[in-house]
């Protein structure tokens, strides 16, 4: 039953799913959206990839603790406020970043986002996650993470297509 599923342990999350592209299939939290930016590719990865300076455009996010952007490397983060325990799973500049994070020590999630240049110093940004906790489906839905990754990702659209703009 979905209500009570966990997902697989950390490591196996970490190593055998995030690393290798996957998510939890199984899990009864999950999201893909996507979003086309007027800004070349390198713009976009540098917003995302400055994690330090995520809040300089994102309103739910702060970066707390990060000592290297490079794969099997810890950072903790805090998402509206709940504390989250990282660690990056696949970095591929200007193509893709992936995590796996725990929340609440039971919540645990894979994160991915890549990035597709497109004609016209356009990009294609595409973000999706796996979600699983005890009971997590009572109080959170699949709806609401593709609603929080919409905003994210319009929130990474303006402050790109900003760059653009001013010339930066």
């Amino acid at each position: 039953m979905k209500l009570f599923h966990t997902g697989p342990a950390t490591v196996d999350l970490h190593e055998n799913y995030a690393k290798r592209g996957l998510l939890d299939e199984n899990a009864p939290v999950r999201s893909t959206s996507t979003i086309e930016i007027d800004a070349p590719v390198s713009t976009v990865w540098q917003l995302v990839s400055d994690m330090r300076g995520w809040t300089n455009w994102r309103t739910d996010a702060r970066v707390t603790e990060i000592e290297h952007l490079q794969v099997d490397a810890p950072f903790r983060w805090t998402l509206n406020g709940m504390p989250i325990k990282a660690v990056f799973a696949t970095i591929e500049p200007e193509r893709e970043i992936a995590w796996t994070g725990v929340a609440l020590g039971c919540m645990r999630a894979v994160d991915r986002m890549w990035f597709e240049a497109l004609e016209g110093g356009r990009t294609r940004v595409a973000m999706e996650e796996s979600l699983a906790g005890p009971l997590l489906s009572l109080f959170f839905t699949s709806d609401k993470l593709r609603a929080g990754h919409d905003r994210m990702l319009q929130q990474l659209k303006n402050a790109a297509e900003a760059v653009v703009v001013a010339g930066v």
